[in-house]
């Protein structure tokens, strides 16, 4: 609440007494002996009258530096957003992971997936409250019980609780590709490293799951119709139990950004990019969709619930939007990389839901915290970040959870604020040393 104004100046003076001397010298009938200056000074300083006008004035000092500091501190210990960011270490030019905690400070991102279960990473943000996914793609090694519980042991046990690791994903995206191998072996695995967290005790903090394309799917339109792939059944079913037993989430790896490649005559870019546009309505449900990722979660819902599952939940380990591409790459621009994560985070800011689970607020991942310079493949898989190796942003996200500076960011620099908070209650302190 703000300090009421302060009357007019004119009123201010009308109001304030006149000190004792003054009404002395003003009464010329009575007379009074008088004390040396050095008494009078001092007498005047310590007079009844001028203490409460410096304790009104120290009072309205204190409320108004208060309210600043308030107001710091609050910029200063803004709430994280419920997203999380990939962080992809293909490169040759990438910033010690020790420099990369201040960068997302600046995203005001909470979490973080990584691609293996880098110590560096893991020790660099011991203390800091962000959440970690780490990952394991050596199926074979970890089928094997003994060989799960030694992994979990060195690459996760001794960085909790410092680190918060809180969930291991083994494989990614095994069912979508043409290793009959490593499908047979995926289940195993994932029950082998459950195993072994149990068997350390940490089964309360870390859950196990694996990531899946999204076009484990052979329907996602309507969303409603949403259904696996048949051939995959074998597969899928016996994990949708085992995730559901275990408590652990049902993870996609989704991106309009190909579905719109592919097709950019017949799919809409406003659809796609969170933008104004009529929306696409599920004739089986009435449900009105706006864009195409809540679209094929929903369809993700419904094909789980084909197979006997409305007990899990589904989070999206991986979405983004490049924004640079090869000539055939329709799409992958700076603009749209801008316009579908920047409306993607103000989405996930307010809590949004999709329209089959509008209280279920969508969890994302969003892919990827860098540019990756060594990554195979066409051009767009080295252009999904959010920020080149120096810090520079690539775009503007348009949100105040992000940073919107234009140079490269500082990332040895601490934050100012809670400076400017010490400094402001000081001088509170130092002023009402002075007046009291």
């Amino acid at each position: 609440m703000r300090p009421r104004p302060r009357p007019p100046s004119s009123t201010r003076r009308a109001e304030t007494p006149r000190h004792e001397g003054e009404r002395e010298r003003a009464s010329p009938g009575r007379r009074r002996a008088m004390a040396p200056p050095e008494l009078r000074t001092v007498a005047t300083a310590l007079s009844p009258s001028l203490l409460r006008r410096r304790g009104v004035f120290l009072l309205r000092l204190l409320l108004l530096l208060s309210v600043a500091a308030m107001d710091v501190a609050s910029a200063a210990t803004a709430a994280p957003l419920k997203f999380g960011i990939n962080y992809g270490q293909i490169a040759n030019n990438l910033p010690h992971p020790a420099q990369v905690s201040g960068l997302l400070q600046s995203l005001n991102a909470n979490r973080v997936k990584l691609y293996d279960a880098d110590p560096a990473v893991l020790t660099a943000f011991a203390g800091t409250g962000v959440e970690f996914i780490v990952s394991n793609e050596d199926l074979q090694n970890l089928s094997d019980a003994r060989s799960a519980n030694a992994w979990v042991a060195q690459h996760v046990q001794p960085f909790l609780p410092a680190t918060r690791i809180t969930c291991i994903i083994v494989g990614n995206e095994v069912l979508s590709g043409q290793d009959t191998a490593a499908m047979q072996s995926l289940l195993p695995a994932m029950q082998a490293v459950y195993q072994a967290v149990q068997g350390l005790g940490l089964a309360g903090q870390v859950n196990v799951s694996t990531a899946h394309s999204v076009n484990v799917l052979a329907t996602s339109y309507p969303p409603s119709s949403g259904a696996f792939r048949e051939e995959l059944g074998q597969y899928i079913q016996p994990i949708l139990n085992f995730l559901a037993e275990v408590g652990s989430p049902f993870l996609i790896n989704a991106y309009p950004f190909f579905a719109y490649k592919a097709s950019p005559g017949s799919v809409s870019l406003p659809y796609v990019l969170f933008e104004p546009n009529p929306g696409v309505v599920d004739p089986n449900t009435n449900l009105t969709y706006d864009n195409m990722l809540y679209a094929q979660i929903d369809a993700v819902y419904a094909a789980m619930k084909a197979m006997g599952h409305t007990d899990l939940t589904v989070r999206v380990s991986e979405t983004g939007w490049p924004s640079k591409g090869d000539a055939d790459e329709v799409g992958a621009t700076v603009a749209n990389a801008a316009a579908y994560n920047g409306n993607l985070m103000k989405r996930i800011a307010m809590g949004q839901g999709t329209p089959l689970k509008p209280n279920v607020p969508v969890d994302v991942y969003v892919f990827a915290l860098f540019n990756e310079d060594m990554k195979p493949g066409p051009t767009s898989e080295r252009n999904y970040g959010l920020f080149y190796p120096n810090g520079t942003p690539v775009y503007n996200l348009g949100f105040n959870g992000a940073s919107l500076s234009t140079s490269p960011i500082d990332y040895s620099a601490s934050s100012s604020k809670p400076a400017a908070i010490t400094f402001l209650m000081a001088v509170v302190v130092l002023l009402a040393g002075f007046f009291l």
